[in-house]
C-alpha cells in the first residue's frame, strides 16, 4: 500500500477533470482463429467472427448514451499472411470492418477505436496471446518488421483519415518484449499515420500488457521510454488496461486491486509528461466487492484530468453465455445487451453494466467534432445535434 498522501494528490489536482468518451469494447472480430495454426484465417464473417451486433450498439447508444466503441480485429485477416503484414488488405474483410465502423460513427454518431487485437504479434493467432512472432523481432526470421507495421497503419489510416470520429488504437497489449521495441513499433505507426495525412487521435500502448499498475515497475518499465514518442499533430494519448483482481489478469471473480493505489504512479507519470490516457479494458464480476471497486475506478478516472475516456471489457455478438472477464470461468454472460448466463439468468449486462457502470456514465460527453487529447464540446445525448 502506497502512502495516503500519494493517493490523494492526483484526486486533488484533477478536480476539474472531464471524461469525454465512454463506452464498451466490442469483442468478436478476433474470434474464430484459436486452435490449429491457420484455423479461421481468413474465416467466414458471421460464422467464425463478427465485429458488432447493430442492435446491441443501438441499445448502448440510444438507451445508455455511450459515445465510444472499441472494435477488435485480427491483423491476419486484414493483412493476410500470404502477402504479409503491410499495405495489401483482404478487401472483403476490410469491407465488413468498415461497415461496422461506419455504423458506429456515421449511423449512430459515436466514436470508434480501431483495435488490432494481436499483442504486438503477427502470423499465427492460433493460441493468443502468446502465439505468433513479435513484430520487429530481428532474431525471428518469421517476424514482420517494424517497417511493415508502419506500412499497415499508413494504409489503414489513409482509409479512415476523413472520418474524424475514428480513433487509431495502435495495438492490443504488447508483452514479453523490450520496451524499446514497443516504442519503435509505436513510432513507426505514428509516423506512417501522419504521413498518410491523417490527424485522427491515436492511442498507443505500453509494454507488460499495457497495464497501468505495471507502468513504472520492473527493470524495463514503460515509464522509462513511452514519453519519448513524437507526434507532429500532438494528438496521441496513452492506452491503458487495468483489471482489479489479484494478478491483474481479469480472470478472477474477486476484485482486490483498487485503482487509487495501483494507478497512482501512472497518473503521476502522465501528469509529469503532460499526457492523457484512455483505459480501454477493465471490468468485474457481479459481486459486491467488484461493484464497489468498479465504482471507485470510474470515479477515480472522472476525478483525474489525465483520463479522458474509457471502454469496459466487453460486449460483442458472439459471447453467448461466456464471460469476457472476471468470473473464474463461470458462464455469466457479457456486457452485450440481452446477454444471459448459462443457467438462463441475467448476464453481466443486467447484473454489472446497468447497476454499476450506467449510473456513472457522464451525462455530457463529446458527440460532435474531431476526437482529440483535449476533448471537444460536451453535450447531453438529447442535445447532441446529430
Amino acid at each position: 500500500m502506497k502512502a495516503t498522501s500519494a493517493l490523494l494528490a492526483p484526486l486533488i489536482a484533477g478536480a476539474s477533470a472531464t471524461i469525454y468518451y465512454a463506452g464498451v469494447a466490442e469483442s468478436g472480430g478476433e474470434f474464430g482463429a484459436y486452435g490449429t495454426p491457420g484455423t479461421g484465417i481468413p474465416g467466414t464473417f458471421g460464422k467464425d467472427y463478427q465485429f458488432i451486433n447493430q442492435a446491441g450498439v443501438d441499445t448502448h447508444v440510444d438507451k445508455n448514451h455511450l459515445n465510444l466503441f472499441r472494435i477488435a480485429f485480427l491483423l491476419e485477416r486484414m493483412s493476410p499472411p500470404s502477402t504479409g503484414l503491410g499495405a495489401t488488405f483482404d478487401e472483403t474483410h476490410f469491407g465488413h470492418f468498415k461497415d461496422a465502423v461506419d455504423y458506429v460513427t456515421v449511423t449512430k454518431g459515436a466514436y470508434a477505436i480501431l483495435d488490432p487485437h494481436n499483442y504486438m504479434r503477427y502470423n499465427d493467432p492460433s493460441a493468443q496471446p502468446y502465439s505468433g512472432s513479435v513484430i520487429g523481432n530481428s532474431s525471428d526470421p518469421k517476424a514482420a518488421t517494424t517497417a511493415q507495421f508502419g506500412e499497415f497503419w499508413g494504409e489503414l489510416a489513409s482509409r479512415f483519415k476523413d472520418n474524424e470520429k475514428v480513433i487509431f488504437g495502435l495495438m492490443n497489449e504488447p508483452h514479453d518484449m523490450t520496451t524499446e521495441l514497443v516504442l519503435e513499433n509505436n513510432q513507426a505507426a505514428i509516423d506512417a499515420i501522419r504521413a498518410a495525412g491523417a490527424e485522427n487521435l491515436i492511442i498507443m500502448p505500453g509494454n507488460s500488457w499495457t497495464g497501468g499498475h505495471a507502468w513504472t515497475e520492473g527493470s524495463d518499465p514503460s515509464s522509462a521510454l513511452l514519453n519519448k514518442f513524437k507526434d507532429p499533430a500532438n494528438n496521441t494519448a496513452i492506452d491503458i488496461h487495468e483489471y482489479l483482481d489479484v494478478d491483474f489478469s481479469g480472470s478472477h471473480a474477486q476484485c482486490v486491486s483498487d485503482a487509487a493505489t495501483h494507478l497512482a504512479d501512472l497518473t503521476a507519470w502522465l501528469k509529469t509528461n503532460n499526457l492523457k490516457a484512455f483505459i480501454t479494458e477493465f471490468g468485474g464480476a457481479n459481486n459486491t466487492g467488484c461493484a464497489t471497486m468498479l465504482k471507485d475506478m470510474l470515479n477515480y478516472m472522472s476525478s483525474n484530468e489525465e483520463y479522458i475516456g474509457w471502454t469496459a471489457w466487453a460486449a460483442g455478438p458472439f459471447w453467448g453465455p461466456n464471460s469476457p472477464c472476471c468470473t473464474d470461468s463461470a458462464q455469466l454472460g457479457s456486457l452485450e445487451p440481452g446477454s444471459t448466463a448459462a443457467d438462463g439468468t441475467p448476464g453481466l449486462y443486467d447484473t454489472v453494466w446497468l447497476p454499476v457502470f450506467q449510473p456513472l456514465v457522464p451525462e455530457e460527453l463529446q458527440w460532435n467534432g474531431k476526437a482529440t487529447v483535449n476533448g471537444g464540446e460536451l453535450s447531453t445525448f438529447e442535445a447532441r445535434g446529430n
